[in-house]
């Protein structure tokens, strides 16, 4: 077989020779087993690093998910005929993307099919947060309800109250969407502003000073990616900036948040809950969140649809399709170096 990289818009004489890291959708497994000769990982045993660099070292194509690491390292002693890492999620940031181009290995990914299934997510805790959902549902399972009263399970009502988005993409967008529908008043901070005709649609409002943004909102929503310039980005200091009683929403990567000053915050009483679906060290989640009643947990399940991974993976199957037959990839994050 060619050597991957040698040409970027090379064609693959066969079938492809597939790793795929994870367990997907049945569906997805079978495309997969008629159109490339794939190794599947049923059994859904995430793979070690040294499983890693074996499959990186005898196939043509890599499928990880945002939970393999695939470093400068590993991408080194990846094997000649690797030329794609077709990554499953929309996500990039654990991929080493310099190392990629540096080795002529193409690199995909699966953007926009979780965009709804995320906002729902989001959605969902920007409501439950503020209603209380965890703590009435805790009132039930542990049958400690005594009935309605006029004072109690009080939470805060959604109309007129101030959203800060906090990264206006597809994600920030769809959660402005649905948060206009429910009365809140949407403000947001992103590198570029968006063009007026499109705050008009969301009826946001631009602002350009994140502190400020955070000072002002009643509900902070955050949808960046995982970046140098983001990591930490809502900090301590930030964090005290907020309004006392506010509450923090991040269904988008850990990384932005310092977890220890929010917990902190938490405890003390001066954010007034919080709704997270991604923590520091996944599958770990720290016992002082799960000890706090105000706090909504979810495990990382923000694209978990049927729908949407049914999509991701025949987004993942397109991408190799096309790089297989010389083609460029619809969903190319990085151009193999020539």
């Amino acid at each position: 077989m060619e050597k991957a990289g040698s040409d970027s818009n090379r064609r693959v004489a066969g079938k492809p020779r597939v790793i795929v890291t994870r367990h997907l959708l049945p569906s997805v497994e079978a495309r997969m087993e008629e159109l490339f000769d794939v190794r599947l990982n049923r059994g859904d045993t995430p793979m070690s690093r040294d499983d890693l660099a074996a499959a990186m070292h005898e196939c043509d194509v890599l499928v990880p998910t945002v939970t393999d690491r695939i470093d400068a390292e590993l991408i080194a002693g990846a094997g000649d005929r690797l030329g794609l890492i077709a990554s499953f999620g929309a996500g990039t940031d654990h991929i080493d993307l310099a190392a990629a181009a540096a080795r002529r290995i193409m690199v995909t990914n699966t953007p926009g099919v979780f965009t709804d299934d995320t906002a729902d997510l989001t959605m969902a805790l920007i409501i439950g947060v503020p209603r209380r959902l965890r703590e009435g549902t805790a009132l039930i399972r542990r049958e400690r309800w005594t009935g309605w009263a006029p004072s109690a399970m009080l939470g805060r009502k959604l109309g007129g109250k101030v959203l800060g988005i906090v990264g206006m993409g597809r994600i920030g967008q769809a959660v402005a969407s649905r948060a206009r529908a429910f009365g809140l008043e949407i403000r947001y901070h992103n590198r570029h502003r968006l063009p007026e005709a499109v705050e008009t649609m969301f009826g946001a409002r631009f602002e350009e000073d994140l502190d400020r943004l955070l000072a002002e909102a009643d509900i902070v929503s955050l949808h960046c990616p995982a970046t140098p310039q983001t990591q930490g980005l809502v900090d301590a200091r930030r964090i005290a900036l907020m309004k006392p009683g506010a509450a923090l929403i991040n269904t988008a990567r850990a990384s932005l948040v310092d977890y220890e000053a929010m917990i902190d915050a938490l405890e003390s009483g001066h954010l007034g809950g919080a709704g997270l679906d991604v923590f520091p060290h996944e599958p770990e989640v720290d016992a002082r969140l799960v000890a706090l009643p105000n706090v909504i947990a979810q495990p990382h399940i923000g694209s978990a649809t049927v729908e949407g991974r049914e999509a991701s993976g025949e987004k993942v199957i397109a991408n190799i399709r096309f790089w297989a037959d010389g083609h460029r990839p619809p969903d190319q994050v990085l151009e193999a170096l020539v």
